[in-house]
């Protein structure tokens, strides 16, 4: 019989640890440490207590913990001495029913584990989806997990640990994420359109306008048909804009949405995740009958990644007015300009200007999306609040010096264009640093016709450097490239530097970032907030109306641009749950 918050919160402290028992493998320490937390505002509230309890145990403690845990495989699953949740989790997972190939590869596996990290390997094999991983995909991580340091690997093992508890409590609770899971598997069904030469090995690729980004199109306008969208069209760049009508006509719009396309070789969940997450919103006030007291309009962008054509922010850009005519003209890397893209997928470009919206006629703008980073991870959060996405600015640039014999010239005489760059590199990871919250990266660093023997005469690197606030930014910019003439100056040679791309910061909207606030608080989950490092949708229609953005959180580090880019159906629940609490709020409060 499942189990209530309210039993949990009320019972005896004695009864209560009965209730929450069964939880972490031979230390009931844990949940009873929790409990001094009582009353518990929300099942999410107790997973998020139970976490602290372990993350201030200390190091010692936590080790005990993990060497508390069974092998995968392992000799007490040999012996049938597993607990009864184990057991039940290592059989769903196949691991019972091993050939004697994986089963050796997996006792090769767990030595070499233990004998490199001094813990056994720990793994919630029930997965994201919680219907657990096959043995391929086990043995798969576990190969990739034994490369990485010891401490990043004992935390990784924790927050493993804290996913197989979430699960458990959820069959305590009887408490399945079911819109989470059917967003998590409408991203499933969404994956498997990706580009040729991507699809035949496995890998997502979805660009611009290929039959794989149409074949998508029609997958989200299906979807949101079935989810009870009153409007679903394409329009003329290739959005697919879904609309919920309001409970009175001439109400305004609130807009929401994210890009469906991928970069080469991505991940599942980048910009998806902010179509799928209200769509599912939609879908909940269609089976209830319920009208909003504004319309709800959710765009699936076509474009935001910039992988077929140099037009980033294609989908979100035509929507403010801001798509250049020029682009039509560019041509892909197999000489298909853009235009010619467009016609072949039946889209009018000539229509592209009726598209821009009133911004009057909006509320604002609100985005869901995948963290893309290690902060929510590291600190076992679900969501995060975005206080501003950063602005940015990025440089191609050449250093020329003198190329000379590697074995003659001295080390006083030379004139190395790659020890300069070099030197401005750490230089950028150390005055980035100086401000907390500010990045700056040398992505690409190129010695063109280099030679092992010769002391390189031109080098070609790459500039990014980001910060919350344009101020920041600029004086970030402004001290990299005085020390780049300086570096220069000294070492005897030469820059060249060239502007790509420069892009104002978006703060979020101060009522609306509250509004995000006020949800995430109802839910029980701590508050933390925090910029966007990445680029987001969000940003272009900043330009116009208020936006803020909601973060969820990512696994295995928040790795993103990735195949490992995953999230779990229990967080995409809490997005979409926070998602029905802010369009609640903004019924309460809209005439």
């Amino acid at each position: 019989m499942a189990i209530t918050l309210e039993q949990v919160n009320n019972a005896p402290r004695a009864a209560a640890l009965q209730l929450l028992d069964g939880l972490y493998e031979h230390s009931p320490w844990v949940a009873e440490k929790a409990l001094d937390a009582r009353p518990f505002r929300s099942l999410a509230h107790l997973k998020h207590v139970m976490t602290r309890v372990l993350q201030e145990a200390g190091q010692e403690a936590q080790v005990r913990l993990i060497r508390a845990h069974p092998e995968l495989a392992g000799k007490a699953m040999v012996s049938q001495s597993l607990t009864d949740e184990s057991a039940s989790e290592q059989g769903k997972a196949g691991l019972t029913q091993c050939t004697p190939e994986e089963f050796a590869t997996l006792q090769q596996l767990n030595q070499d584990y233990n004998a490199k990290f001094g813990f056994p390997f720990i793994l919630a094999v029930r997965g994201a989806r919680g219907n657990g991983l096959n043995k391929q995909q086990i043995i798969d991580t576990f190969a990739r997990r034994l490369q990485n340091h010891p401490d990043f690997e004992l935390q990784e093992c924790l927050r493993n640990i804290h996913r197989v508890v979430e699960l458990r409590l959820n069959d305590k609770f009887a408490a399945e994420p079911a819109l989470g899971n059917e967003v998590w598997d409408w991203h499933e069904a969404l994956a498997q359109y990706s580009d040729p030469g991507y699809a035949e090995k496995g890998q997502l690729t979805v660009t611009y306008l290929t039959d794989a980004h149409r074949a998508c199109a029609q997958f989200i306008s299906k979807t949101m048909q079935g989810c009870g969208f009153d409007e679903v069209n394409i329009d003329a760049v290739g959005n697919v804009v879904g609309i919920y009508k309001a409970a009175t006509p001439n109400a305004k719009t609130l807009l929401t949405g994210s890009h469906y396309d991928t970069v080469r070789n991505g991940g599942k969940y980048d910009g998806r995740l902010g179509i799928f997450a209200p769509m599912a919103c939609v879908r909940e006030l269609h089976r209830q009958g319920k009208r909003l007291p504004f319309n709800f309009e959710v765009v699936g962008f076509a474009e935001e990644e910039g992988q077929r054509y140099k037009a980033t922010f294609l989908g979100s850009g035509a929507l403010i007015g801001d798509f250049k005519p020029e682009w039509l003209d560019q041509k892909d890397a197999d000489g298909i300009t853009m235009r010619e893209a467009m016609q072949n997928a039946g889209l009018k470009p000539e229509d592209i200007a009726k598209i821009k919206r009133q911004a009057d006629s909006y509320l604002g703008f609100v985005e869901v999306h995948i963290e893309q980073g290690p902060v929510l991870n590291e600190l076992d959060l679900p969501l995060g609040i975005v206080t501003s996405i950063n602005g940015s600015a990025r440089y191609l640039c050449e250093i020329t010096g003198m190329a000379s014999h590697a074995g003659t010239t001295p080390m006083n005489r030379r004139r190395d264009a790659a020890a300069a760059a070099a030197e401005l590199a750490l230089y950028v990871e150390k005055r980035a640093a100086q401000d907390g919250d500010s990045v700056g990266t040398v992505g690409m660093l190129n010695v063109p016709n280099g030679s092992i023997n010769v002391v390189p005469g031109r080098c070609l690197f790459s500039l990014d450097l980001r910060a919350p606030v344009d101020a920041q930014r600029d004086a970030l910019v402004g001290d990299v490239l005085t020390e780049l003439k300086a570096i220069c100056q000294r070492r005897g040679v030469h820059h060249t530097l060239e502007l790509t791309e420069r892009a104002a910061a978006a703060p979020s909207a101060p009522a609306w970032q509250k509004r995000w606030e006020h949800a995430v608080e109802t839910l029980g989950v701590p508050l933390h907030r925090m910029p966007s490092g990445a680029g987001h949708d969000a940003m272009k229609l900043h330009k116009v109306m208020p936006q803020a953005m909601l973060f969820v959180r990512g696994q295995n580090s928040g790795i993103s641009h990735n195949p490992l880019e995953s999230t779990t159906s229990d967080d995409i629940q809490l997005a979409v749950e926070a998602f029905q609490l802010l369009l609640n709020n903004l019924a309460s409060t809209t005439p």
